[in-house]
């Protein structure tokens, strides 16, 4: 048996959450350098240029990407054999992410009552967390720093399995063609397909943490991938929603196993900052 300390685990939340917030994981940065390319619309041309431009400046000044500096989301994979001392993993969540926001100037942006006192929590907690438990002596943290405006253009819906792939593509284009404008483009599509009510939503979120470009293992579902951003482009929302060729960098795909009368079929759309970072940590022996 190995442990750690909570404190570890608020340093490390800290540190992710203001590398997330000024740093575009280099897949994101180099699919808007090919999108670039591919865009023949003048005015998707110019936002490309000012998106690449303002991914420079944040890096080089530690500024937020986004004004919007989103809802904390943290995914945790915990090694089994580690045993957690000190705070619990909530409390040590939220320890880092308020360290991070107040610290480094990030705008907060969570209120404690969703419908009738709105009343902002000043620190940008709680974190959502998603906690899995793994085998090993290792605990992997990413933190996903989620805006509000993608979120809003996300959508979930029960399908009948009759529908197949063509009831899947047809939900998924018309989720971005009715909200995608909104959620500034170029965007990157995530997808999650199967299991229920509340883990198709949360597989869409996860496919959003793959590489753009990477496709997915299962060979049917990477062809649906490559199906699913046809579509998605065709539609000439474009960057910024000014039209275009390139509304998306990519559509991600995740499944997992569902009941025989279901086809669960969640997106989760994400603007062109898709920021997240990782880090682990090791247990040490008690």
């Amino acid at each position: 048996m190995k442990y750690l300390d909570s404190f570890e685990i608020v340093k490390l939340v800290e540190e992710l959450c203001i590398e997330a917030n000024i740093r575009l994981p280099e897949d994101v940065a180099d699919g808007l350098v090919k999108a670039k390319e591919h865009e023949q619309s003048l005015y998707g041309q110019a936002v490309l240029d000012d998106l690449l431009q303002n991914v420079e400046i944040a890096r080089k000044e530690k500024m937020p990407l986004c004004q919007d500096c989103g809802m904390t989301v943290v995914f945790v994979d915990w090694g089994q054999e580690v045993l957690l001392v000190g705070k619990s993993l909530q409390e040590s969540v939220d320890e880092g992410v308020r360290r991070a926001y107040l610290g480094s100037y990030l705008r907060r942006s969570v209120v404690s009552d969703p419908l009738y006192d709105r009343k902002n929590t000043g620190d940008n907690t709680p974190a959502v967390v998603h906690l899995r438990f793994v085998e090993g002596s290792e605990v992997k943290i990413t933190v996903v720093p989620k805006g509000m405006g993608s979120e809003n253009a996300s959508a979930l819906a029960m399908l009948s399995p009759s529908e197949g792939e063509e009831g899947v593509i047809d939900f998924v284009k018309n989720v971005v063609a009715r909200r995608g404008q909104n959620a500034c483009p170029p965007l990157v599509v995530g997808v999650g397909i199967g299991g229920n009510f509340e883990s198709a939503p949360i597989l869409a979120k996860k496919a959003l943490l793959r590489p753009i470009g990477r496709r997915n293992a299962d060979e049917r579902y990477a062809k649906l991938e490559e199906k699913m951003l046809r579509h998605v482009n065709e539609l000439g929302l474009g960057p910024g929603g000014y039209g275009g060729k390139v509304t998306a960098l990519d559509v991600l795909v995740e499944f997992m196993p569902t009941h025989i009368a279901g086809l669960p079929v969640a997106v989760n759309i994400s603007c062109n900052a898709t920021r997240h970072a990782s880090g682990r940590l090791k247990g040490r022996e008690l």
